[in-house]
Parts: structure tokens; sequence; C-alpha cells
């Protein structure tokens, strides 16, 4: 059905959209014995939408075939994430995702010349100048956040899909300060995602010697005699302990001494070669170096610290390591980080017990996030928690792509970034390290209804920019017909009346779908 058809053809799908949300029961049994699997029950689908972003058709029939809990465990075993096959020549053309974050300082740095290099008695060619490399960081932004987003949404795992969205947000890192931006794709791809479902202390360290988190929390510019206490501060507050846990200002200036000498390694100088200067490597003992992130001894307080009730003697890097596995072997971390995952996945207000026997999994396994999530996965309270949740913009797009368009490929993820940017939570784009909200309430007001409205109307008209061509050229596309096999198996059954009502007043295909994907239903999980 063209979406712009006249006004008695855009009439006619409705009655006939009535009568399949009648039918629909019907339907579902069929649908499941032809896959080979057993008919999925409401509580399936409860659970279904809370271990991934969305339901597609792949998930459903893997789900039948294994079951929950071999179907849980086979997520949760985690291992390479290879390329979706569909979109892996879109994500592979990205500079952000196929040069390495040393040649992309390098060609920054390149860039950066071009600008100082114009003549500023010339004030046209500057401006003109200085607008190519706004433009030029902009795009590297971008990229970086289509990559995240075409992940999220073509996943085959979609539970560590969820878990790398988590932890790019609990480690929050702010893509458009310096330098950040450069080494956010490989902060995605080579520190967050290989962790997701590991040891937390084996992620934390990730994080801490991580290029972007450096640059991010100052901690490259937190040296002997002139220590920055930013990093120290945030590390236990927003990513383990939890404010009122029992630290001490103290503890937050002996860490700061701890992780002192610990940044990048330079970008200037005159022994940089593809970007990095590797000229020090060689002077003392001491010197660790992992990719981009450098612990230089030079830079270092060796003096003996105090730390959590703990002495510390001053030794070096080895310092760093004792105090991280020093914080997360607090109970109050177990606690903090089990609570942020149940906010997350369950409820606002996530059950105290819940909370609890996932902490104690948390110790009993020294930090294995994989045993914690099982343990919530596998628990009561996942699909009867506190109250329904409601999907953040992330959650709300990436469903939304998935059951609209059910692993189609698409060939332009520019207005991914652009619907998440209206719906104001940028990837990559939160200011300070708290990250975003995972409360309901700072996602439901009425001025963020309006723009999922407006999203909702793009993704289900068909007339966007998805299917563009290498050239720009946009292919015409009919709307995507969401009232689908998938849709009467997995939505129709725990619609309410008011959404029906709603959707059986339609005058078309566009309609039809922009109202089921700006619905409560669809908007809570």
């Amino acid at each position: 059905m063209q979406a712009d058809g006249n006004q008695h053809k855009r009439r006619r799908p409705a009655r006939w959209l009535g009568l399949l949300l009648l039918a629909a029961p019907l339907a579902c049994p069929m649908l499941a014995q032809a896959q080979g699997g057993k008919p999925l029950t409401a509580d399936d689908i409860a659970w279904l939408r809370r271990d991934g972003f969305g339901l597609d058709t792949a998930t459903i029939q893997r789900y039948q075939e294994l079951g929950r809990t071999r179907f849980l465990d086979e997520q949760l075993a985690g291992g390479d994430d290879p390329l979706p096959p569909a979109v892996a020549p879109l994500i592979n053309s990205y500079e952000v995702f196929n040069t390495s974050p040393a040649k992309l300082v390098a060609d920054y740095r390149d860039e950066q010349q071009k600008v100082k290099d114009v003549d500023a008695a010339d004030a046209n060619a500057k401006e003109m100048a200085k607008k190519d490399f706004q433009k030029y960081r902009r795009d590297l932004y971008k990229q970086s956040a289509e990559v995240e987003l075409l992940r999220a949404i073509y996943g085959r795992n979609q539970l560590k899909e969820q878990m790398v969205w988590f932890w790019l947000n609990h480690f929050s890192v702010y893509a458009p300060k310096g330098g950040v931006g450069l080494f956010t794709t490989d902060y995605e791809e080579n520190v967050i995602r290989p962790h997701a479902l590991g040891k937390f202390k084996d992620l934390v360290m990730a994080t801490l010697e991580s290029p972007a988190m450096q640059l991010y929390l100052d901690n490259a510019h937190n040296v002997r005699g002139k220590t920055n206490e930013n990093y120290a501060r945030e590390l236990m507050e927003l990513h383990t302990l939890g404010v009122n846990s029992g630290y001490t200002q103290q503890d937050v200036q002996q860490l700061s001494l701890i992780l002192t000498g610990a940044g990048v390694i330079p970008q200037r100088g005159p022994n940089v070669v593809d970007g990095i200067d590797g000229s020090f490597l060689n002077q003392r003992p001491g010197v660790i170096r992992n990719g981009l992130f450098v612990f230089l001894p030079g830079r270092h307080d060796f003096s003996d610290k105090q730390f959590l009730g703990h002495d510390i003697k001053g030794s070096g890097f080895d310092e760093i390591a004792q105090a991280v596995n020093l914080i997360v072997q607090q109970p109050a971390c177990a606690t903090f980080v089990s609570r942020q995952i149940a906010q997350y996945f369950v409820s606002d207000d996530p059950p105290p017990a819940l909370v609890d026997a996932m902490a104690k999994t948390f110790q009993r396994t020294d930090g294995d996030i994989a045993a914690v999530l099982r343990t919530m996965f596998l628990s009561k309270y996942i699909t009867v928690g506190n109250g329904k949740k409601f999907k953040d913009p992330t959650q709300f797009l990436v469903s939304a792509m998935r059951l609209s368009y059910d692993g189609k490929p698409i060939t332009d993820a520019d207005p991914l970034v652009n619907w998440l940017n209206q719906m104001t939570e940028l990837v990559y784009g939160h200011i300070t390290p708290d990250g975003w909200a995972l409360d309901s309430t700072s996602w439901s007001s009425s001025g963020q209804m309006a723009k999922r409205f407006d999203v909702a109307r793009a993704i289900g008209s068909g007339r966007n920019r998805l299917f563009a061509d290498g050239d720009g050229q946009v292919t015409r596309a009919d709307p995507p017909m969401l009232n689908s096999a998938l849709f009467q198996q997995t939505i129709e059954p725990t619609l309410s009346d008011a959404t029906r009502d709603a959707l059986g007043k339609a005058t078309s295909q566009v309609e039809w779908n922009t109202f089921l994907l700006s619905s409560p239903d669809f908007n809570y999980r």
C-alpha cells in the first residue's frame, strides 16, 4: 500500500487492520508451531522484553528452540561479537572503526595544522578552515555513535548489547571534550565490549587504562606534586561504591596519589611517529604501556598510602591494581553495582530482596557480571518487579527499529543519530560523568513524548534516509508492515483497550505504525 494514496484508499486498511487485531490471538499458536517451538506465554514475552533491547523474529525462534535457561546461558557465555553480516559493510566503512587510535590522533593533528597554516590575514579562508575542522570533528563523533547504535540494533546477543550500552553509560565519557571523541569507538569496541560480561574488577581496570577515561576525567594531568582528584572521586562515587558508602575525603586524596603517573602517551614532540611518542619507554624500569595508555614512574608519587583502611606501599603501577581490588571487594561495591543493574532492567526502585541476592552473587563470584545477571534474570522479580520500566530513548529507538525492520539492513545510519539527539540522549553526549538517568520519570515528560511521536512517525512512514545509497539518493520505500507475525505473537496479546481503539481508528499503514510505536504499550518494557 502506498503511503500517499488518496483518501478512500487510505481508509480501506483500517477495516482489515481491525479484523487482523481481532484474529491475531488465533494466529499466534499457528506461527509458533510453524517455527517448531512452543507458543510463548505472557511471562515469556515480558522476560524477553527485559532481556533484549527489542524483539525480532530471530530472537523469538532461538528462545523457542532453547528454552529460557539455555537461551540465557548462551547469551551470558558472551564470546566474540562478529559484526552482523547485514550491516558489516556499513560499520567497516567508518574511519573510526577501521583506523587505529594512534592513526586517528595523527590525522586529527594534521587537520588541526591545516587550520593553523591558513594565513590569519585572510579572514574568510581562516573561518572556512575552522568550519571544515569542526565538520571533521562532528563527523568522527557521529560515526562513533552510529557504530554503537548499529551494534545495538543488529547484534545477535541482545543481553550483551544492553550491557555494553549500560556500561558505556555507567562509565560515561563525553566525546566533545578535547580529544576524547577520538577514542570513543575504541572505548566501546576494545574496553567495554570485551569486559561487559566478565569480572567487574577487570572492567574497572580496562576503563581506567582507556585514553578516553584518562582524558575525560583529567587523570592524564594527575602527576606527582600537582594532583588532580577528579577521577579518583568519580571512580569511587559513580563507578564502584556510590555516595555515602563509607569512604572519606582522605580516601579520595590517597587514591589520587595512587593514580599519579597514569595517563596517555604524549602526542607531541620530536620523537612522535604515527601520532605517538615512544622515546621515553626505555628510560627507566616501571613504565607500563597498553595501547595509548601509559604509566610513567617519573610522574608517580611513590610515598606510602593508606586507602580504605589498608596500607599500600609506594611501588608504582601495582598500587593501582591493589586499590582497584580493595574497592571492588567492598560490600558497598557489590550492592551499588547490583542496584544499578536492577534499576536498569527491572524497576526504578528494585526490590531489596533482588538487590541483596545479586550482591551476594557478586561477592561470592568475585564480581562475575554474568553470574549477577543470571541471578537477576532467573528470579521472579524480572517480570514482576515494582512496576513496569519506561524505555529510555535508546531503548525506544533500538526496539522500534528491531520491530519495524526485523533484521533488514539499512544503508544509512545518520537518521538514527539524529533521532536520538532529538530525544536528548546523545551517545557519548552526557557532559557530566554521572551518565544518563536510569529512572522512568526522566524520560516520560510531555516534551519527550512529543519527540517520540515524531520519531515513531519517521520510522513508521518509510519516508526517511535509512535506505539512502552511497550518493545520498533515497529510494522510495513503502512503510514497514508493523502488524506482522512478530507483532501478533509478542505485542498484540497484551495491548490495552486504549491502544486497540487507537489502532482501529488508523486511516493508513503509516498512521497505524505511528500509533503503535508511540503507544504506552510499546514505550514500556
